[in-house]
């Protein structure tokens, strides 16, 4: 694998979202006056099933976020901010490619112990790319991108890990450092505490050298443990004590940069790979966790970087988490991929200046089904589930003809079809359609674009 680099620039640190800085390197020498010629740092904190509406910025009045709250009015958060996927391993995979995770052979399921599903050894992550520029990585939490010994995320780029290699309700579950078991069983209790002290020891270890932390939580994924420390602490059960711990736990990270004089060189951000599972909050937004409506994909971001992103400023325009993946590169002074589509984009000067988003469409997947395009302020929905059934809106014979058009400006909810009214806007974004399946094909099943049989009033395969 050879990777081409070109002049470093200055850090940052994301925290679960990740910002696309794209080519904005320059701009951002230019916007920060710095001690050192070192490349940003960078953190991703990343929750696992945590839903839009859980945080108190995003409307909960339930669960106390001080900590997130205050970053988000000390940096930039997104109100249209998409994982790239409805589940776990699918989410990780495109977040740390930058791709989509059709590309990536991860939507048919998620990784398990007793699967063979991964991430590809040829696939190239952001760790890698951050690495051979220089980068000390790290990655504390979960993995969930194979647990097979040639599927370790130690051969993915990472320099340190401290975690678990899947999801908290699968077994054998072990806690690992490097590619060792340090602990088996688990207490879940103590892993959010865990976690927390782990990365303030990377940050502490790596002050003197740019570094690019991944903090992937465990938390609020099922099943739901919390330390002593904060049982009992919310208004909403044991879902809302894990929350208020992952809280305590950025403000942790938060106080490191400060106490460390890194806040000025670090980038952080923060999101969910994808909407709440049982429990939890999709707060005004339709469905949740497993289906491509908005409470299903759209996620909280929050971008923090002060002195380079704009206090308290928020901004509505469409993203997903894949952009994080070119946003660090090029921060970073490098260049990505040329060998391979990398479908993310540059969002940097989104955060920092406020423009629009750099996509023209955004696609949305349910496993390997496309269900949705976003574009702009319009969302062309074009297939759904009802009970058992898939339902194809857009098929000749459905009721429906060319799907459902939402106005995600008056309609974030996606109750009232528009498809009448916009018939232009409806054609426009079926040619996305087209062009999605020409740009992903063949990793695009055939099946999703015809539907064999007749349909009645909704089209059912």
């Amino acid at each position: 694998m050879k990777i081409q680099t070109r002049p470093s620039t200055p850090s940052l640190i994301f925290i679960v979202p990740l910002l696309v800085l794209g080519n904005a390197c320059s701009s951002i020498q230019s916007s920060q006056a710095t001690d050192s010629d070192r490349p940003p740092n960078f953190i991703i904190i990343l929750a696992d099933d945590l839903g839009y509406g859980d945080l108190g910025v995003y409307g909960s009045t339930l669960i106390q976020t001080p900590n997130l709250d205050r970053m988000a009015a000390e940096g930039v958060r997104l109100t249209s901010f998409y994982s790239s996927a409805n589940v776990c391993t699918a989410a990780r995979g495109g977040l740390l490619t930058g791709r989509y995770p059709i590309r990536l052979d991860l939507v048919h399921d998620v990784a398990r112990p007793s699967n063979d599903v991964g991430l590809a050894s040829d696939e190239i992550t952001l760790a890698e790319v951050l690495k051979s520029q220089g980068y000390h990585t790290g990655l504390v939490g979960k993995w969930h991108l194979g647990d097979k010994p040639e599927q370790s995320p130690i051969l993915q780029g990472f320099d340190e890990f401290f975690g678990l290699l899947h999801s908290n309700d699968m077994l054998p579950l072990a806690l690992y450092r490097g590619r060792e078991s340090i602990e088996e069983p688990v207490d879940q209790r103590t892993l959010t505490q865990g976690y927390t002290a782990e990365s303030v020891r990377f940050i502490e270890a790596n002050r003197e050298k740019p570094f690019f932390l991944y903090l992937s939580h465990t938390f609020p994924h099922v099943p739901l443990h919390v330390s002593d420390r904060f049982s009992g602490s919310s208004h909403a059960g044991l879902y809302g004590d894990v929350v208020e711990e992952l809280d305590w736990s950025v403000g942790e990270i938060l106080h490191t940069l400060h106490r460390l004089g890194l806040q000025e060189h670090t980038m952080v951000v923060f999101l969910s790979d994808n909407g709440p599972w049982w429990e939890g909050s999709s707060g005004n937004l339709r469905d949740r966790k497993s289906t491509a409506w908005e409470g299903g994909l759209r996620v909280p971001f929050i971008a923090w970087w002060p002195g380079v992103l704009p206090a308290g400023t928020t901004s509505d325009e469409p993203a997903m988490n894949i952009d994080l993946f070119p946003t660090f590169v090029s921060a970073a002074g490098g260049q990505v991929p040329s060998d391979r589509k990398i479908d993310g984009q540059d969002i940097f000067l989104m955060l920092r200046d406020g423009a629009g988003s750099p996509h023209e469409v955004l696609y949305l997947f349910d496993g390997d089904r496309l269900a949705a395009v976003r574009s702009g302020r319009w969302k062309l929905v074009i297939e759904s589930k009802y009970g058992n059934a898939l339902v194809r809106l857009n098929h000749k014979n459905s009721y429906y003809g060319k799907g459902l058009l939402f106005d995600m400006e008056k309609d974030p909810s996606e109750n009232y079809s528009f498809t009448r009214e916009y018939p232009d806007i409806v054609k426009r974004l079926n040619e996305f359609l087209q062009r999605g399946e020409e740009g992903l094909s063949p990793t695009i099943p055939k099946r999703m674009w015809s539907v064999p049989g007749r349909c009645q009033n909704l089209c059912v395969e």
